[in-house]
């Protein structure tokens, strides 16, 4: 099945009132699990490259994008390529070429008009590139340059801003600071599901949700349900990768085979976003 495009899938997400689950990739295993827990769940997929996983890949993102790119061709259910969190104008510049559809610029940790301005160039850049480009306003805890807290005074995204910071960088989705932090391994985040609605009313494009993986089911179905039409998870893979492998290790010392325990590894993604599927994509 060919690749879609993020535009696409998140348009006809929020125009049903659903969302669309977009899943951090970093190696070929992850894409095969992504790929294998969306096509169990019968529900379309973002698979996402970060910056960070770009980084570990040598720096160079077009090796790991074409790859991902092929998998998720096997798939049975549409997906699209996203390169998420760039910081780096010039990593932004080759997403185009390495077949992203769609990129996340984030200068949320900036002060407002620095992130208003370099988002402004970005989006500026990626409309004549033909990517949908995503930005974030305010700060979502849980990454470097963010207060520590999600609940800190001030961090929160605020609509009437929200709504100036659209309408003058023209950007096609918004990251949005409700609650949600980065990197939570207990599933014990708070959102303020008012603030989202109000947030969905002020702005007329795609809310997105970072920091999915510390967030209960309950708690995404009502942020979609407030407005949410793209929900980000990172963490959870990584947390069910880890815990696989390290009891694959722990069953089997004497093994030297890598394909045993990332063969494990593989299978724990699967049924993470198989679950995950069943919450946001249904």
């Amino acid at each position: 099945m060919p690749l879609v495009s993020t535009r696409e899938l998140v348009a006809s997400a929020a125009a049903e009132g659903r969302a669309v689950p977009a899943f951090n990739v970093i190696t070929l295993e992850y894409a095969e699990a992504v790929t294998a827990g969306a096509a169990a769940a019968d529900v379309p997929v973002i698979l996402q490259i970060s910056e960070n996983a770009v980084r570990f890949h040598d720096s160079r993102a077009k090796p790991l994008a074409l790859a991902v790119a092929e998998i998720a061709r096997t798939c049975g259910v549409d997906t699209a390529l996203h390169l998420d969190h760039v910081t780096d104008t010039g990593l932004l510049r080759t997403a185009a070429d390495a077949g992203f559809s769609s990129a996340m610029f984030d200068a949320g940790a900036q002060p407002y008009a620095e992130n208003l301005s370099t988002t402004l160039a970005a989006a500026n850049w990626a409309h004549g590139a033909g990517l949908w480009l995503e930005a974030e306003l305010g700060y979502v805890g849980g990454k470097p340059g963010a207060p520590r807290s999600a609940h800190a005074a001030g961090v929160r995204t605020d609509p009437l801003e929200a709504a100036q910071f659209v309408a003058d960088t023209g950007v096609d989705a918004l990251a949005v600071a409700v609650g949600s932090s980065h990197a939570m391994t207990e599933r014990s985040a708070s959102l303020d599901h008012e603030l989202i609605g109000r947030l969905r009313d002020a702005v007329p494009i795609p809310l997105v949700l970072h920091g999915s993986s510390g967030v209960s089911d309950d708690g995404l179905r009502r942020a979609i349900r407030s407005g949410i039409a793209k929900v980000n998870i990172g963490t959870a893979l990584g947390v069910a990768f880890t815990r696989a492998v390290r009891d694959a290790l722990d069953s089997m010392p004497g093994s030297a085979d890598p394909r045993h325990y990332l063969g494990r590894g593989r299978e724990a993604i699967s049924e993470t976003v198989r679950q995950y599927c069943s919450v946001v994509g249904s």
